[in-house]
């Protein structure tokens, strides 16, 4: 049985189709309806749709949870605005940008316009520092640019950054509702390069009063821009140690000037600096020095990055003229910037100078990923052919798609489905290369080399730019990096509920899963929140391994957040009297263990501190993160019998705990047979994932009649003794300087 809108629909609109005996009122559709298409029927309290004012944007198909709502026809937005791209007449020493803003207002509205303010945007979802996109989008439509850089200051330090060398079509835009339903999103990165092309980012606004806390940041990349900036606007004191001669990271050596250029990534630091921050480059900090930053700083933040180049080892790899993208993207920015001598970068690769007869130079790069093609156009503005070789399926690919089809108008050859098998020279230099075809079905598959005739083709010079990984010296100090970016088990209902779940991999976003990406990178998001050891956290890529610039930098963020939130303390330093925060958690079937656990926090909260109560269904790294000390309550089950262990829905939770990295905890059960190991598993539990246990005990049949009877309230009924000395030892022992004596 099915309802639809009561006017006729004309092939050239949509048409909304509600199956009624599926509706269940639940009005997810309404509440996220963008257009008001949507509205409830309150007699028989099913959906309602109005063709004459819907969209076709499919979101209500996507937030639908039992799949009630289908439309049909067409989408209805305006053409999206697009600046014709520059296309230098001479290539050869040319750096300027490529990728243009919007020249003036009228453009930037006209796609402004196009943006549907979802109610619940999966844009932001997208986006992996979260930024506010309807809000600032909403800004321009109001010609409130001070406005627009407020909202972009809520979530982000480096919008003019990200404007131009994010991957929108596989992050923001690729969430857009328009995206999602088949269609051409919003151009949210263009917008927001218009709203810092049009006002520049203001700088950091430093307090007058500031904290007594001084934090080491160690790299001056996107983590530690991000990191510093959160900090100094605190009224923390930072320092910032960064190997390089210049701070920026790959920002500042990766990225060419003509994708980003050199006065956009040099604006943080000259801002950062102004306002106070310490800035110490030509500093290596080894493992080795980290207790001795520790002995000098609150805290430490290491934001060193993911620097050491991939190497691929083929036979002939170790030849003269086989280099690796960061030594060829160094070198060849100082070639090409101004007062630069290209020519003596060419010989210094034993390639000869520009205009002598002889065939132009071939440069192989291996790979096809966004660094691969900044090494390809690079060599190509050094007057050197280039072609890239990648073994994935051009499906798959990992680079930009509208930097791969720049690459090729800019006569990089491209080849996919292809692999380095060997490379031949004479002289000790390499001259050639032999390729070897590849096949890959699914993206989730590895290609496999095919045994038919290999290709060998003649080259000059090899390029490695296969990505990058963290530096193995710091995988000691931080164990399970670099963390997989994959959430387990189901993912948050808000999640499920904003759709971006539902259309996998849409075509605008290569096909790319936006939405599993987007909820993969909430696992870096919160690990940045949660330090390694004591005072030391990590972000960016020394977390989770080679990211982007956006996500690198909102890791910055949420690890100085988490600093300040901590407030820690080195040796000797000023004592702080702020509130200490509890976590008490608990699984509870019939009750009894939730009672016990009200009755723990109320005694912890004696100490005077601020204690949070919830069963462990809506606790999530978010809770952990801010908890100074943790509490963890489960019933038992099992019998007599048979092996008594906690409660099955403990053990999955526990299994899925995130780094605790020393966390105190406590623990109890509660029983009404022996409780017999439950409590070793659960504090072994809680071990492996690096929480350090103060306390446990168990309680049994006249601790849950006497919460029961007592309204979980304690009183000096010596019934409930045992849950009040085990609540205040608890906080005897996590902060023995806020409790004079021990209890009992």
């Amino acid at each position: 049985m099915t309802t639809t809108s009561d006017t006729l629909t004309e092939v050239h609109s949509p048409h909304v189709t509600v199956l009624t005996d599926r509706c269940a009122g639940c009005q997810e559709c309404v509440i996220r309806c963008p257009s008001g298409a949507l509205s409830m029927d309150s007699g028989r309290w099913i959906a309602l749709a109005d063709d004459s004012l819907c969209v076709g944007c499919r979101q209500c198909v996507r937030t639908c949870p039992f799949s009630a709502i289908t439309v049909t026809g067409p989408i209805l937005v305006a053409e999206r605005v697009e600046p014709t791209p520059v296309e230098p007449a001479v290539l050869l020493g040319d750096i300027g940008e490529i990728r243009q803003g919007y020249p003036g207002w009228t453009e930037a509205l006209a796609e402004a316009q196009r943006c549907l303010s979802c109610p619940d945007p999966t844009c932001v979802r997208g986006c992996p520092a979260h930024n506010d996109i309807p809000s600032f989008i909403a800004a321009i439509r109001d010609g409130d640019l001070g406005e627009a850089h407020r909202v972009l200051h809520l979530t982000s330090v480096l919008p003019d950054a990200c404007a131009r060398v994010c991957n929108q079509s596989a992050q923001c835009e690729g969430s857009c509702t328009w995206s999602l339903a088949g269609g051409t999103p919003v151009a949210i990165g263009r917008l927001e390069r218009f709203i810092t092309d049009t006002m520049p980012v203001p700088p950091p606004v430093v307090p007058v009063k500031t904290r007594e806390l001084t934090v080491a940041i160690v790299g001056a990349g996107p983590a530690g821009i991000g990191a510093a900036w959160e900090l100094v606007e605190a009224g923390a004191a930072v320092t910032v140690y960064e190997k390089d001669d210049t701070p920026g990271g790959l920002c500042n050596w990766g990225i060419p000037d003509f994708t980003l250029p050199e006065p956009v990534a040099a604006r943080p630091w000259t801002q950062l600096v102004a306002a106070g921050v310490t800035l110490r480059c030509g500093t290596d900090v080894h493992t080795d020095d980290l207790d001795r930053l520790l002995g000098e700083h609150d805290a430490v933040i290491l934001a060193h990055g993911a620097s050491s180049p991939l190497r691929l080892t083929v036979p002939g790899s170790d030849l003269d003229g086989v280099t690796d993208a960061t030594t060829f993207l160094k070198g060849a920015k100082l070639a090409l910037e101004d007062g630069g001598k290209p020519d003596s970068f060419r010989t210094g690769l034993g390639l000869p100078p520009t205009g002598e007869d002889c065939p132009t130079p071939h440069v192989l790069v291996l790979g096809a990923g966004n660094t691969a093609m900044d090494v390809a156009r690079t060599a190509r503005r050094l007057g050197l052919d280039a072609t890239c070789v990648d073994w994935l399926d051009e499906r798959f690919a990992l680079a930009r798609p509208d930097e791969l089809a720049e690459a090729r108008h800019e006569g990089v050859q491209v080849r996919f489905r292809s692999t380095l098998t060997t490379l031949d020279g004479s002289h000790g230099r390499v001259r050639r290369a032999t390729l070897a075809s590849t096949a890959q079905p699914r993206a989730d598959k590895r290609p496999k080399i095919l045994t038919t005739a290999p290709e060998v083709v003649d080259v000059d010079l090899v390029v490695m730019a296969m990505g990058y990984r963290a530096d193995a010296a710091f995988a000691a100090e931080l164990p399970g990096t670099p963390l997989a970016r994959r959430a387990a088990g189901v993912p948050d209902r808000r999640w499920i509920a904003s759709g971006i779940l539902a259309n996998p991999a849409s075509a605008f976003a290569n096909h790319h899963p936006v939405g599993t990406a987007s909820l993969g990178r909430e696992v870096g998001m919160w690990a940045a929140t949660l330090p390694f050891r004591e005072r030391l956290w990590a972000a960016g890529d020394a977390l989770v391994g080679p990211s982007t610039v956006v996500e690198a930098m909102a890791h910055g963020r949420r690890a100085a957040q988490a600093v300040l939130d901590s407030h820690p303390l080195r040796p000797g330093g000023a004592a702080s009297d702020r509130t200490r925060r509890v976590l008490v958690c608990y699984e509870s079937r019939g009750g009894k263990t939730a009672r016990v656990a009200q009755a723990v926090a109320d005694a912890v909260a004696g100490s005077g501190d601020h204690v949070q109560v919830l069963p462990i269904t809506k606790v999530g790294p978010a809770e952990l993160a801010a908890a100074d000390l943790v509490v963890l309550g489960s019933w038992v089950e099992g019998l007599v019998v048979a092996k008594v262990r906690p409660a099955r829905a403990t053990r999955t939770w526990l299994a899925a705990l995130p780094r605790l990295a020393g966390k105190p905890v406590g623990i109890f059960c509660t029983y009404r047979i022996a409780p017999k190991g439950a409590l070793a598993e659960m504090r072994q539990a809680l071990q492996a994932k690096g929480a350090r246990v103060l306390s446990e005990t168990a309680f049994g049949p006249a601790e849950l009649t006497a919460t029961a009877q007592a309204g979980a309230t304690p009183t000096t009924d010596p019934t409930l003794s045992g849950i009040e000395v085990f609540g205040q030892e608890l906080a005897r022992l996590a902060w023995p300087e806020r409790v004079a004596a021990p209890v009992g």
